[in-house]
């Protein structure tokens, strides 16, 4: 079990390959009893599935799941309470800006944390769900995710983050709530 002190309202934002583990590690957080609201983008593919009046394939309807997903967490984020976990493969640097962007609007502390998993893993994670994302995406995140990788070899957080946490797909996550 890896132990995290996050302060209270945290935006704690677990990034990743697509296929790392990100969905299976936040389905089994342990946040001490502390309120938390986990956005998860499947939550909103799942509900958009479900909802479509016919199977469509889900490359026609990935935009609108993306931007609903980051619709939730801006509101989440300004009008929610407590801890807010999202999953986010956040490998873009623009992707990491906006989300800075969000929690400093909304006055919340944020934590970073990379779940580092080697590219064939994750390919195999993607396997295992059913859900390839197209090669040239993957490579494309794989190829960000090793640049991240080597700048987080001295533990410093990503620009704008006040702290970066570093697990790996075997790892359990506790989050502990701390006075700021």
């Amino acid at each position: 079990m890896t132990a995290v002190a996050v302060a209270p309202r945290s935006l704690v934002v677990l990034a990743g390959l697509p296929g790392a583990g990100k969905t299976t590690l936040l389905a089994g957080v342990d946040t001490g009893g502390a309120a938390a609201v986990v956005l998860d983008s499947d939550q909103v593919r799942n509900r958009l599935r479900d909802l479509l009046p016919t199977r469509l394939p889900y490359r026609l309807y990935r935009p609108l799941v993306h931007f609903l997903h980051r619709s939730r967490i801006l509101w989440f984020a300004l009008f929610g309470r407590g801890l807010l976990l999202v999953h986010e493969p956040s490998t873009r640097a623009t992707t990491r800006a906006g989300l800075v962007v969000v929690g400093w609007v909304s006055g919340r502390p944020r934590h970073f944390l990379w779940l580092d998993v080697d590219p064939d893993v994750a390919l195999d994670g993607q396997v295992s769900r059913g859900r390839l994302i197209r090669s040239r995406s993957f490579a494309r995140h794989v190829e960000r995710a090793a640049r991240l990788r080597a700048a987080f070899a001295d533990r410093r957080p990503p620009r704008g983050w006040h702290r970066l946490t570093v697990l790996t797909r075997g790892d359990r996550l506790r989050l502990s709530v701390t006075p700021a």
